[in-house]
């Protein structure tokens, strides 16, 4: 017997939405104010999204594998722009130390806007994960402004683990 094509579908559309990751949302949501959340993943060249690595909300432990002469590992950071209820620009820099050459190669500039209406726009980054074990980070340096009013600093680091 063979499914129909809307079953088979309908079955793949479920299975989506039941894996899928969601955004990372703040725990208190504060009107008006900006806010900047992010998923890792790793994996290989063929799905840097293969494994879960760490979130902003909550925050977990960002633990990458290292990449190998035989094995490369490949690393796709999600960076969610949220909107703060008007028209939201966020402008800067994003530093990801674990990706490999990320002296400079991984320095990504960020000019991002959210329109009013929109909630969320998101960017991804992806890299070959450091051969060299250690601890890096990755550093947002932003400043996002709201409705055209006074720019305010966004500054995180984050942790990442390379092992």
């Amino acid at each position: 017997m063979r499914a129909s094509p809307m079953i088979v579908m309908a079955v793949a559309a479920a299975c989506c939405i039941s894996c899928a990751r969601h955004v990372p949302e703040p725990p208190i949501r504060v009107p008006g104010k900006p806010y900047v959340s992010w998923v890792i993943m790793s994996g290989d060249s063929d799905n840097p999204d293969e494994d879960f690595v760490c979130q902003s909300d909550p925050r977990t432990d960002c633990i990458v594998p290292v990449s190998r002469a035989d094995a490369r590992v490949f690393s796709d950071v999600h960076v969610y722009y949220h909107g703060a209820g008007a028209d939201t620009r966020y402008v800067g820099t994003m530093q990801i130390g674990f990706f490999q050459g990320s002296a400079t190669a991984a320095k990504t500039q960020v000019d991002i806007a959210v329109k009013q209406n929109g909630s969320i726009t998101n960017q991804s980054v992806v890299g070959i994960v450091s051969s060299t074990p250690g601890t890096y980070t990755i550093a947002f340096d932003l400043t996002a402004t709201v409705d055209a009013g006074t720019g305010q600093p966004i500054r995180d680091q984050l942790k990442v683990i390379v092992r």
